[in-house]
């Protein structure tokens, strides 16, 4: 569901490269463009035409991230600047503040690069379901080593679910089979389990995809507002009227968003121009979808 930043006709991604056989247990020595066979099936690494530095990821056949080895602090896709702008609205990067932060999916590691060199005294976990993945990123974009950055291979449900209370300042949702998150990181409940990790003034944030009937966005959007006292939305406005298929930030805390000037002429850059809606957008767009829940164990026979 990934869209990158730039115009259309740029580097759509296209690539007859042939497969990468790595002896088993090497680690790669930086990118090489190709095919490799991982956990859960393929990725495919493209390098990115207009920009000598950057590569592409592809899981599975889906664009999944962007790297530029020489600039942490570039993101081609828009969801992902638009996470940075909200979280940096939060925490100010002249403030340095020690940025406990969890990202739940890993693909390349693009946001959390960037909140290296961002936040350079910020600790950060990975998790990633696929651990061949997890060792070819390693190889490839020379992420910087634990405890500054720690890959976690596991299933993110699970790994939240063990973390100790009030831990983590961030949480980052970016979790998809194909086109979509997977139910049990969509729950209530799974909610409660990220919202009993944030620390005070914690943020959780999710990349929502969604189709244009929006169904999906609203259920989500539904969820995350019975969870937190405050919340918050960011895509750029024909995702919000339901005219095409794309992806939608939404975030909350148990504090408010501030009504940022700044964060919303930022979100207004670049070549995607977003809108933030507020608490009570957010609400009213939610309105009437259900909310999402964790199946009900089956009753045991008397």
């Amino acid at each position: 569901m990934a869209k990158r930043g730039k115009a259309a006709g740029r580097n759509s991604g296209n690539s007859t490269a042939g497969v990468v056989d790595l002896p088993k247990g090497a680690r790669p020595d930086g990118p090489v463009e190709g095919v490799y066979y991982i956990d859960t099936g393929d990725c495919e690494l493209i390098p990115d035409q207009d920009n000598s530095n950057g590569w592409l990821l592809r899981i599975n056949g889906v664009m999944s991230s962007h790297i530029d080895l020489a600039d942490p602090l570039f993101l081609d896709f828009e969801y992902m600047r638009w996470i940075a702008a909200l979280v940096e609205s939060r925490w100010p990067r002249e403030s340095r503040p020690k940025l406990r932060a969890l990202h739940l999916g890993g693909g390349a590691c693009s946001l959390a690069r960037y909140f290296h060199a961002a936040y350079p005294d910020a600790r950060q976990v990975v998790v990633e379901l696929d651990g061949k993945l997890a060792e070819y990123v390693r190889g490839w974009f020379d992420l910087p080593k634990a405890p500054l950055l720690r890959l976690r291979v596991g299933e993110a449900r699970e790994v939240t679910e063990g973390l100790t209370p009030h831990t983590r300042d961030l949480i980052i949702r970016d979790v998809f089979a194909g086109s979509l998150t997977p139910r049990a990181l969509t729950t209530k409940e799974f909610n409660g389990h990220a919202k009993q990790v944030l620390a005070p003034g914690g943020i959780y944030v999710v990349n929502s995809g969604d189709a244009p009937d929006l169904r999906n966005a609203r259920e989500d959007a539904a969820t995350i507002a019975d969870s937190f006292e405050h919340t918050v939305i960011i895509a750029d406005p024909a995702m919000l009227k339901g005219r095409r298929y794309g992806n939608m930030i939404m975030a909350g805390s148990d504090q408010p968003f501030d009504d940022d000037p700044g964060l919303a002429r930022r979100l207004l850059g670049g070549a995607v121009p977003a809108h933030i809606w507020n608490d009570a957008k957010v609400r009213a767009f939610a309105a009437g979808a259900p909310v999402r829940h964790d199946p009900q164990p089956p009753s045991s026979a008397p």
